[in-house]
């Protein structure tokens, strides 16, 4: 099967998706937020033991709402699900949101990272994270930044400096998938401390650096982590503009965490909230149910891994930090 990534490679190569980033250079964090044009159906998957939340919920199969306005990614832990927040009231004044009567109410399911331990100040008198959620909805466009912006800012991993990154495939059958992930996991995206990435075998036109796989891999099978610091968490969204109902979106999101997995050792742990959002805009449709949804479910996976491996890659390094980043280890 022949793929491409979009024109941008990133998550905005499915029409109609935009990206914004906040960002706090004192505290060290940040926010990111994607917004389509019009709703859109989305599912959720959690496979991480410390997730935190908003509103996903309302994303089972089951409930009520189809579709939703926003998604946001944040740090600050449970501080930074008030970026949601802001992110509504933002929505609210434009005049978008679910209708109830003369009312409208924007659905914003969003999901946090713990940043709390990176190095940055943390004594705000008033919680940032609602300024910073109109922020990012503020800057969303087509182009954004990767690595140390927006949920990415104060990132980590086992080794070295996390970040935000985003991929994105073309399909033989002209679907487009893209993801968008915050890598601040507990474990690694590299090799040991070489410059070679779990997700080398998925890697497309050196996005991150084109080392390839690594020649040997350690031994032990006691990965590297940062179980110490308590500052976990990898979240992201894949997103397609197939015509899926919020039961494929679901499943969408599930197969998206092989990514995790391919990219990320360990992932999924009992102190990761590891989360994935899926979105769907619906305008292209399905030709073949079957064959059409698994390769979804696969680009969804690889362009997760491949936006790991990106995050990671393509970090920036600033003072305070507590953490190398790669190009400082391997440049």
């Amino acid at each position: 099967m022949t793929v491409r990534p979009g024109p941008r490679n990133l998550i905005t190569d499915v029409p109609g998706l935009l990206v914004g980033h906040a960002r706090d250079d004192t505290i060290k964090t940040g926010v990111t937020t994607l917004v389509g044009d019009i709703p859109f159906t989305a599912g959720v998957h959690v496979m991480g033991g410390a997730p935190g939340t908003r509103e996903t919920d309302l994303l089972a199969p089951d409930k009520t709402v189809g579709q939703v306005d926003a998604l946001v990614l944040s740090g600050g832990s449970a501080f930074g699900l008030d970026a949601a927040s802001g992110v509504a009231d933002a929505l609210r004044s434009a005049g978008r949101g679910f209708a109830v009567g003369d009312q409208r109410v924007p659905i914003v399911p969003g999901a946090i990272i713990f940043d709390l331990l990176n190095g940055g100040a943390k004594d705000w008198q008033t919680n940032p994270y609602k300024r910073l959620g109109m922020e990012a909805l503020d800057d969303a466009s087509p182009e954004f930044a990767l690595g140390s912006v927006g949920a990415g800012t104060g990132a980590t991993t086992a080794n070295l400096k996390g970040g935000l990154g985003s991929a994105s495939i073309v399909l033989p059958s002209g679907h487009t998938v893209g993801a968008l992930v915050v890598v601040n996991a507990l474990g690694s995206a590299t090799v040991g401390d070489s410059p070679h990435f779990w997700a080398a075998p998925f890697e497309i036109r050196d996005e991150f650096g084109g080392f390839g796989p690594a020649q040997s891999y350690p031994a032990s099978h006691i990965p590297q982590t940062k179980l110490s610091q308590h500052a976990n968490t990898t979240i992201g969204i894949v997103a397609t503009d197939a015509a899926l109902t919020k039961p494929q979106c679901t499943r969408l999101a599930t197969a998206a965490h092989d990514g995790f997995a391919r990219a990320l050792v360990p992932a999924h742990t009992p102190m990761d909230g590891d989360l994935i959002f899926a979105a769907a805009t619906g305008a292209r449709p399905l030709e073949d149910l079957i064959s059409d949804t698994l390769y979804l479910g696969h680009a969804a996976a690889t362009c997760m891994a491949r936006a790991i491996a990106r995050a990671v890659y393509l970090a920036t390094p600033v003072d305070g930090d507590t953490l190398p980043c790669w190009t400082e280890r391997h440049t």
